[in-house]
């Protein structure tokens, strides 16, 4: 299988974990891009556009990233309160005041972003026609009751974190999140990312697809917990409940689902783009654009929350919208801050030294926050930097 595109000079571990995933762990079309102070230093794609056809990946071709969307959302209100727009220690209820029922009058903004806000599930889930509603989607959660008390746990807001900062960002800018994005993050930067894919990119996108992941040599492979597996088992569960907030499943590769703005799962980039936006988060690209001072940088991805996640049933830790560096964590260092796709994407930066990694495919696998592909491209950034 050709790899296309360039590596710098010392990078070239990336390059061969990049082949690998196609050779060894079965990619079917990826890319993935790495920047160092702000200066592309990786940009590879190959395989092919659709994981299900033979249309040639190209530089440019994008795919859905679903829940690393996440990490860019969380730049809006970073973003907002970095321009003093928005209170990050305020009541949620002071921009949205219909938010404040069924004892959610406490919950303030950054219990959103952090996913202490005790709604990771919906008593009523929502069509996919429904869940691209934003009236109908931030009524259902201003609806919801909490699962705990706000601010005092957490638990990953798989798919309601969509309409809890959708509609905040709404409240206070007057436009939705994916109009924001555009405008203000993606223009700017000059990033390939699309959270409401417009008509005209549609060419660019790819096919996407779970596929299975090849059996490893000696046939072992790694198998999640007992308490995790009985999590996605029970229909009961939180965790069951979060992922199914949307029912049934919504066709990734419909149209209307691409053009809909759910910051939780569908948002749209090129691997370049991904990693553009998160060396922009980080320091200036390209000797231009920054878009966080160093000071709202250090507030994002200071821990809020840590310890055991109510509906992933694992150890995460969290800042203000982005997973942090853990135990099973794929990133860098303790300083990296960043946000995986499940079964697939990953986007994240790392202050120390001066990374910023985006990787997207359009085969997703059964893992939800470490997929073995991106884990492989994460070792080949860290022997490249060793030397």
């Amino acid at each position: 299988m050709d790899v296309n595109g360039v590596v710098a000079e010392g990078f070239e571990p990336v390059g061969e974990a990049f082949a690998a995933n196609f050779e060894v762990l079965g990619d079917r079309g990826a890319a993935v891009a790495v920047y160092r102070d702000g200066r592309k230093v990786v940009d590879l794609w190959g395989g092919t556009r659709d994981v299900d056809g033979p249309a040639p990946w190209e530089r440019g071709t994008a795919q859905i990233v679903r829940s690393a969307t996440k990490g860019v959302a969380a730049a809006v209100l970073l973003l907002l309160w970095q321009r003093g727009e928005l209170d990050l220690d305020a009541p949620v209820g002071a921009y949205w005041p219909e938010y404040k029922a069924a004892g959610k009058e406490r919950t303030l903004v950054w219990h959103l972003l952090a996913h202490r806000a005790g709604v990771p599930v919906l008593d009523r889930p929502l069509t996919p026609a429904q869940a691209a509603d934003p009236v109908l989607g931030a009524a259902a959660v201003a609806a919801q009751a909490p699962a705990w008390e706000p601010g005092t746990d957490h638990g990953y807001h798989a798919q309601t974190y969509s309409w809890l900062t959708g509609e905040l960002v709404r409240r206070v800018t007057g436009r939705s999140v994916g109009a924001w994005i555009a405008d203000e993050i993606a223009g700017p930067v000059g990033a390939d990312l699309w959270l409401g894919l417009p008509d005209g990119e549609r060419p660019r996108v790819g096919r996407v697809a779970e596929t299975e992941a090849p059996e490893p040599a000696g046939g072992l492979r790694t198998r999640p917990k007992r308490a995790v597996t009985e999590a996605y088992a029970d229909p009961e569960s939180l965790t069951r409940r979060a992922f199914a907030a949307i029912t049934p499943l919504p066709d990734e590769n419909d149209p209307a689902y691409r053009a809909a703005v759910l910051p939780a799962s569908n948002g749209i980039a090129t691997a370049d783009g991904l990693a553009r936006f998160y060396a922009s988060l980080i320091g200036e690209v390209d000797g231009g654009v920054r878009l966080f001072a160093p000071g709202t940088m250090e507030r994002a991805r200071a821990e809020r929350s840590a310890g055991p996640d109510r509906v992933l049933v694992v150890n995460t830790r969290f800042g203000l919208g982005w997973m942090l560096h853990g135990a099973a964590s794929p990133l860098l260092s303790p300083a990296s801050f960043g946000h995986p796709g499940r079964g697939g994407a990953l986007g994240f930066a790392d202050p120390e030294s001066g990374i910023a990694f985006g990787y997207v495919t359009n085969g997703f696998r059964r893992s939800v926050t470490a997929d073995l592909r991106a884990q492989a491209l994460v070792r080949g950034v860290r022997r490249a930097l060793r030397g």
